[in-house]
């Protein structure tokens, strides 16, 4: 089956928002009696902070001058949880978020500014408060919901379970609050892909699909893949699948997944000298990477899918669901710099979670899931910030590093990581030296004299017989570009003045 993934991805920044810790809106009013914890309240503490999807609409005019054009909201439904992965109604947005007006009034504002939005969906499990458990545990085998869940035994158990005495129904993880669906019964498949068709009509552009492979149902998949398709073409199916996904993105179930070995060889690669020891991942083997092991990781990756994937891969750093890239990489934010380099400048669509432009830290869940930090501007770098925002600028203004062929150049500073992005006579040149040393390469002067320096403002460049030679100072990354393309400024309103002023974190360049 031929693969089409939707052209808008290929050319996306998205940006990952915890709803609950991203911003309380000007415009949000609750009803009278609410109770939440202060802004910026310690994240174990596990309540809510009043995040809503009005203050997401208070910040798009930030985000867009972030270069963001698509949003990757984690759950908006409502639920009994900040993280709202706990669904008990799927055809409605949470009150404390704003309620289905809320959602309406973001998509008007987002698409008007040119930015996409694709939300969560929840599809393996539901919650004890979902309408048709909650049926059941009413009325015990007397619901006509019974088959809807994979219950074991009775009475059931929603509260009181432990490891001894587990849930005698099918749960998530064995977690009594997150009751399983049964995807055989097809009252459960037409309600699904209910909902799935319901919010794309409602004006949403793609799902990310939360823990697919434990529906494992590729007849249902293969529905959900139609419907959404049916109502939008372009609409973005994207799945939380942590490695290689094999026969999942052969063109009849999703566009792509997230990239988690993005993240993790970056990481392991940019971050060797400073990497957490002590921070152990499933699926996330992070350990310190030479150059050409680095190199074997994104082949061998590359090389899982066709183009046409790659370029809609979702290549992210971190999320709600690990800690802190900046985190993980002992609060060195050069590093940091370096992989949001390699994010904007290698095949695939860059998701920044939500914060981290800032430097925003933390451990694992909770501690990476705490309010952005509107209410502390000391807590905000804003040098970090103006190298996330050149580096978004780079890749906007350069089809060839969202479209381009890759390949690895050789060179005679083995420790330098060169490869090369190729799009017809448009050509881009990405040289990092994540040492803490100060590296030079020579090039062939007769293939790279005409390359232009694009990122960042300034560095060392000169000739030397054939050779052209380049300086990169300790933890530098240099693009060049053959024949670069103009940037439309009236797209990315306040980028150009913050690349042109050059603003690096001190040692990323």
């Amino acid at each position: 089956m031929q693969m089409k993934t939707p052209d808008w991805v290929k050319h996306a920044v998205f940006y990952q928002i915890y709803p609950d810790r991203f911003a309380r809106g000007a415009g949000m009013v609750h009803e009278r009696g609410l109770r939440f914890q202060p802004w910026g309240a310690d994240p174990a503490e596990q309540g809510y902070q009043g995040g809503d999807l009005y203050g997401v609409i208070d910040k798009l005019d930030y985000l867009k001058t972030l270069g963001v054009n698509a949003l990757y909201l984690n759950p908006i439904f409502s639920s009994a949880s900040n993280h709202r992965y706990h669904t008990f109604d799927y055809l409605q947005v949470d009150p404390l978020l704003g309620g289905n007006d809320a959602l309406r009034a973001l998509l008007e504002q987002a698409h008007h500014r040119g930015i996409k939005v694709i939300l969560d969906g929840v599809f393996n499990h539901a919650s004890r408060g979902f309408w048709a458990f909650h049926h059941i545990l009413e009325n015990g085998g007397d619901s006509p919901y019974v088959d809807w869940f994979m219950i074991n035994d009775w009475p059931l158990r929603p509260y009181h379970s432990d490891e001894t005495q587990p849930p005698n129904y099918e749960a998530w993880w064995n977690l009594p609050a997150l009751p399983k669906f049964n995807i055989k019964n097809p009252g459960v498949r037409d309600y699904l892909l209910k909902v799935a068709r319901f919010w794309l009509e409602f004006g949403i552009d793609g799902w990310r699909l939360d823990v697919p492979e434990e529906i494992d149902d590729v007849p249902f998949w293969q529905a959900f893949r139609r419907v959404v398709k049916e109502v939008n073409p372009q609409a973005y199916i994207c799945g939380e699948i942590w490695g290689h996904a094999g026969d999942w993105l052969q063109g009849d179930r999703f566009d792509a997944t997230m990239n988690y070995t993005f993240a993790w060889s970056a990481m392991s690669f940019i971050g060797a000298a400073s990497l957490r020891r002590d921070y152990i991942k499933e699926h996330m083997p992070l350990t310190p990477l030479s150059v050409s092991e680095y190199r074997q990781v994104v082949e061998r990756m590359l090389s899982w899918y066709s183009d046409e994937v790659n370029q809609a891969q979702l290549n992210l750093l971190d999320s709600h669901d690990t800690a802190r890239a900046l985190w993980i990489m002992g609060e060195d934010k050069p590093s940091l710099a370096l992989c949001v380099l390699l994010q904007m400048t290698m095949p695939g669509a860059p998701c920044i979670y939500y914060g981290d432009e800032v430097g925003v830290s933390g451990a694992d869940d909770p501690y990476c899931r705490e309010a952005y930090p509107w209410h502390e501007p000391a807590l905000q770098d804003h040098d970090l910030l103006a190298t996330y925002q050149s580096l978004t600028r780079l890749r906007h203004a350069h089809p060839v590093l969202r479209l381009g062929d890759v390949s690895f150049v050789e060179a005679d500073n083995p420790e330098l990581l060169i490869f090369k992005r190729e799009l017809g006579a448009d050509k881009a040149l990405v040289v990092v030296n994540r040492t803490r040393e100060l590296q030079t390469v020579n090039l062939p002067a007769a293939e790279y004299q005409n390359y232009m320096q694009e990122w960042p403002a300034t560095h060392s460049s000169g000739a030397i017989g054939n050779q052209r030679r380049l300086t990169l100072a300790p933890q530098q990354g240099v693009v060049l570009v053959l024949a670069p393309h103009l940037f439309d400024e009236t797209l990315y309103p306040g980028l150009t003045k913050v690349a042109a002023e050059g603003n690096q974190v001190k040692g990323a360049g």
